[in-house]
């Protein structure tokens, strides 16, 4: 019995009926271009339409009560008292009672729905009409919240569904030609006016932007983005119109491999989902003979036993054992979590992460791009007296132009423009060591100390003793000094390490960076445990090592091989705005905006979504099972009864929606 999926289905369709919300189905809804649309009207007219059969059977309740008790009516008695409170309801009693035939017709026998029609005929069958009236208007009531909550748990994520633009302005003879997204071609440009959501891909050709990245990461602050780097889809342009050359297809951007991880992600159930679906199929079917149970067995023992009021208490037994609370509150509780993740610029892939990142004990992590920026920058320039360090500084810019490795780009961005009076000649690249040219009829050597080793040129630098990358000049054969050059740590690092040990998570470091670098990291950051000069494989042996003391490790990283260890770890998380694409595919959690400093938010996020679920559990089985025996015993009504029902699910629904207002 698909007992608890098919109330989340039930409740998407009341909701896409009423126009409150659009709320997609668990493998999300998208029209054939894969454009996801909103379809729904004005919110407070969605609301009151929901809750509009509600209003109708109350108000006829309302007045059938009145009459009964506090202005009898002559004609308000036999069939016409009967026809009223029928009336009154089926505006609330005949959806219910479709869904209930649908799920018998399916051999869904023991459903919720079957619950409330046989306890609500049932007290029809005994003349219990406004009780049979308001258990029915309760429950639908109940259900209309529990609708309104899970369209507000989902809000966070539909709102990142809707900022994939549909449309695009493509440059073709420098006139605008607007194209869909999903036609438009790699290598055509973009021209991106103010205000505009950027719909592909692509590398900015304008000197410089600023873009809102919001959609896409959760942080506020303007990006600034120069020529040459490269801007996602959803994010919004400033205040200039920029250019930009479209580098990747609409179906493979970074924003709609994001829109599919969130669509699916309630695919993916969490155990304490599990096990209430499980739970589900036991649960129903004994409640129901149980209710038998009490209206038949005291037969044989009572002496006085009239039918009517031992069918009576098994109806109220039947409307206080409807598991509304349990599944709802639950399922509602991984959506928040995720929503509020999402929030917040961090991708789960399904609530079962949510419930595994709660129990990490150990976070490892990569150090390039992770920890720290992945840009390298130009630390210090050592340069001897002797000589003129403005001019070797333009000798080596010249030189380094050469080549594409990071580091040249790093001193290019130091020293700037290069001089074109400058004239090389003769450029050769030493392969593992460096490059060499000739300047002005004088040698010039740019590299590692291996070079200077090579070409026998002395020096007074104890090379291990320098702790960032280091890049040795020599120039007329004489070493003239040296550039270092590390690659910055991100901001927010040191914060993140602070906040992981203060949840009791150990955090070890690794990386393929040289030992005395990755070391000197780890020290500034107070990492106790790390390692460097590892290879992709040395990476997954020390997780293994982990792993075999039974403890649960995460691992963060964002390159190519850090795929086959994110793969191996309980969780695996990506550095989704630099992170290579097999690894945000791999990874079970992506980090947007690259900050270290969301992964204690995420483990937080988690621990509290799963710390709300299982009070939702425990506050729902105690009260069942206190007002269970009240039923039983002939000491709770049907009033009482609903009013417990309902007002138990609403607890625990105002518990579950408690996520989205936190502070993490």
């Amino acid at each position: 019995m698909e007992h608890i999926h098919k109330e989340e289905k039930v409740i998407k369709k009341k909701i896409n009926q009423s126009g409150c919300c659009s709320v997609h189905e668990d493998k999300g809804h998208s029209d054939d271009d894969g454009h996801d649309h909103d379809h729904s009207h004005n919110a407070d007219g969605g609301v009151f339409q929901m809750f509009l059969p509600a209003i109708i059977s109350f108000v006829l309740l309302l007045i059938g009560i009145g009459f009964d008790n506090y202005y009898p009516q002559t004609w308000f008695s036999g069939y016409v008292r009967i026809a009223w409170y029928v009336i009154a309801y089926l505006p609330v009693g005949l959806p219910v009672l479709k869904e209930a035939y649908e799920s018998i017709i399916k051999g869904d026998v023991f459903s919720e729905f079957f619950l409330m029609c046989i306890a609500t005929i049932g007290a029809f069958a005994i003349g219990e009409f406004p009780e049979g009236v308001a258990v029915m208007l309760f429950y639908t009531i109940g259900e209309n919240f529990q609708g309104l909550a899970v369209s507000r748990a989902k809000s966070n994520i539909k709102s990142l569904l809707d900022q994939r633009p549909d449309e695009v302005s493509i440059l073709e003879n420098n006139i605008a030609v607007i194209v869909k997204a999903a036609d438009a071609k790699i290598g055509s440009i973009i021209q991106l006016k103010a205000g505009e959501k950027l719909g592909l891909d692509g590398e900015l050709l304008s000197e410089t932007a600023s873009f809102n990245t919001a959609a896409l990461t959760g942080e506020s602050k303007p990006d600034t983005k120069v020529k040459g780097q490269t801007v996602l889809a959803g994010m919004i342009n400033g205040n200039t119109i920029a250019l930009v050359k479209i580098t990747t297809a609409y179906k493979d951007s970074k924003l709609s491999k994001i829109l599919e991880m969130v669509q699916n992600a309630t695919t993916k159930k969490a155990p304490a989902e599990l096990f209430i679906r499980k739970f589900a199929k036991i649960y129903t079917p004994i409640v129901v003979y149980l209710a038998i149970a009490i209206c038949v067995l005291p037969w044989l023992f009572v002496d006085n036993y009239v039918f009517s009021d031992w069918l009576y208490r098994a109806l109220v037994f039947l409307v206080i054992s409807c598991p509304c609370a349990l599944v709802i509150s639950i399922p509602l509780g991984y959506f928040g979590g995720i929503g509020a993740a999402s929030k917040n610029g961090i991708l789960f892939k399904g609530s079962n992460f949510l419930d595994s990142i709660s129990t990490i004990q150990n976070v490892v992590m990569d150090k390039t791009g992770t920890m720290t920026e992945g840009v390298f920058k130009v630390q210090e320039v050592i340069i001897g007296d002797e000589f003129d360090k403005e001019e070797i500084l333009k000798f080596v810019n010249v030189l380094e132009s050469q080549s594409t490795h990071p580091v040249a780009t790093a001193i290019h961005n130091h020293v700037g423009k290069i001089d074109p009076l400058i004239e090389l000649k003769n450029v050769e690249e030493i392969s593992g060591h460096g490059l060499k040219a000739e300047i002005n009829g004088k040698q010039l050597h740019v590299g590692n100390f291996k070079l200077m080793d090579k070409f026998n040129i002395k020096y007074n630098v104890d090379p291990n003793a320098v702790v960032y990358t280091t890049i040795a000049i020599a120039y007329d054969n004489k070493f003239a000094g040296y550039l270092t050059i590390a690659d910055e740590i991100k901001e927010d690092a040191q914060e993140a390490v602070n906040k992981l040990k203060a949840l009791g998570v150990k955090v070890t470091m690794l990386s393929g960076d040289k030992t005395n670098v990755v070391q000197f990291v780890a020290d500034k950051l107070g990492i106790s445990n790390a390692f460097g000069d590892l290879l992709p494989e040395d990476k997954v042996n020390k997780l293994n090592e982990i792993k075999a003391k039974n403890e649960t490790v995460a691992f963060v990283g964002d390159g190519v091989n850090d795929a086959p260890v994110i793969a191996l770890s309980t969780v695996g998380i990506a550095m989704g705005g630099l992170g290579s694409d097999a690894t945000i595919e791999t990874a079970d959690v992506v980090i947007q905006d690259d900050k270290p400093s969301k992964i204690p938010m995420a483990i937080n996020i988690g621990k509290q979504t799963k710390k709300i679920v299982w009070q939702n559990i425990t506050l729902a089985f105690v009260v069942k099972a206190f007002v269970l025996i009240l039923g039983a015993g002939g000491l709770a009504t049907m009033w009482e009864a609903v009013f417990a029902d309902v007002g138990v699910a609403l607890l625990a629904i105002l518990n579950a929606v408690r996520i989205q207002k936190m502070k993490f």
